[in-house]
């Protein structure tokens, strides 16, 4: 049995996990960065990576009560995500794994999700639905790999929340500010309703919320409320057709967008439909972390995945469809 760390260092989070290959959770600590005002700043969110990670490393490892020499592997987040955070991640782990001698991986960051998801519910072989603020794709595991069935042409769906949020004057992260309004709107606004087969476009229902806003005839609430309802069907109708496609029974949300109650009512919904069983995973995990990073590693090294240092250089728009699937 082997002791995994892994780093996630993607965008606004250093998070770091420790995790056993039997699926044991040892460690999860993480400092997150928020803006002062407004969205993500790349260069402050990676200065802030920069600042945090030796803190939230001992963290960890006092959370695990191990030392960095009884680690047995090393993974890190290698994209997708933003340049300057992605380096700093990779770059100290890899310093890590070199000095300890051990084995080092790099982790697609939306397999990360999807596999500490599988983990921490009953789902064997799902339809995932990876929700974030920076990505949105409707996923299954096929053919040895985990196919993008559906995706956002355009902006990801937590970023359609944010910038709402960010443009009506809402504080950042948006999402969760997005779903506290929602709840207090009755009456739904019409938007624009954007599926293109398989895909999605979330820009001209942004857009459109935005001039409605500006006209001052409808209350904030009731745009909170039908920006959530239009965005959410969307996305469940994409879901509910790659579940028809695949003849899979079971649908699993993850990303931080899964955190979002209406969203995952709304799911359960669709499931009980078709007879099918919906999850969710847990909202702690939800958002980024180094533990799904860790685990997603531990599978990989019991699979007998080996990198070599020359292959695990960040890719900012790594896809999970681009690795072969090993270990399931």
């Amino acid at each position: 049995m082997a002791l995994v760390l892994g780093v996630e260092s993607t965008a606004h989070t250093i998070g770091i996990g420790i995790v056993n290959t039997e699926g044991k959770i040892l460690a999860d600590a993480r400092a997150t960065y928020f803006p002062k005002k407004g969205g993500i700043l790349p260069r402050e969110a990676a200065d802030f990576i920069s600042e945090n990670y030796s803190k939230v490393l001992k963290e960890a490892l006092a959370q695990a009560k191990v030392s960095l020499k009884e680690i047995d592997c090393f993974a890190f987040s290698q994209g997708p995500g933003l340049g300057g955070c992605l380096k700093i991640g990779s770059n100290v782990t890899r310093y890590l794994a070199i000095k300890h001698k051990k084995p080092l991986i790099g982790v697609v960051h939306g397999i990360g999700h999807i596999e500490i998801g599988k983990l921490l519910t009953e789902a064997k072989d799902p339809v995932i639905l990876y929700v974030s603020g920076g990505n949105t794709q409707v996923i299954a595991l096929s053919g040895g790999r985990y196919r993008v069935f559906g995706e956002t042409l355009d902006i990801p769906i937590g970023n359609c929340l944010d910038q709402f949020a960010l443009q009506v004057g809402l504080k950042h992260p948006g999402g969760p500010e997005v779903e506290k309004l929602a709840l207090k709107g009755k009456n739904y606004i019409e938007l624009p309703y954007i599926v293109k087969g398989m895909d999605l476009s979330f820009t001209g229902l942004l857009t459109s919320a935005m001039k409605l806003h500006k006209t001052g005839k409808y209350s904030l609430e009731d745009l909170a409320f039908s920006l959530q309802e239009t965005a959410y069907a969307m996305l469940i109708e994409v879901t509910e057709r790659a579940m028809a496609h695949t003849n899979k029974k079971e649908v699993l949300i993850v990303g931080g967008v899964a955190a979002n109650k209406r969203f995952c009512e709304m799911l359960e919904i669709m499931a009980k439909e078709r007879n099918a069983k919906a999850y969710y995973v847990p909202m702690k995990y939800a958002a980024d972390n180094g533990t799904m990073i860790a685990w997603a590693g531990a599978l990989m090294l019991k699979s007998g995945v080996k990198q070599e240092l020359s292959k695990t250089s960040v890719r900012q728009k790594f896809r999970p469809d681009e690795v072969d699937v090993t270990w399931t």
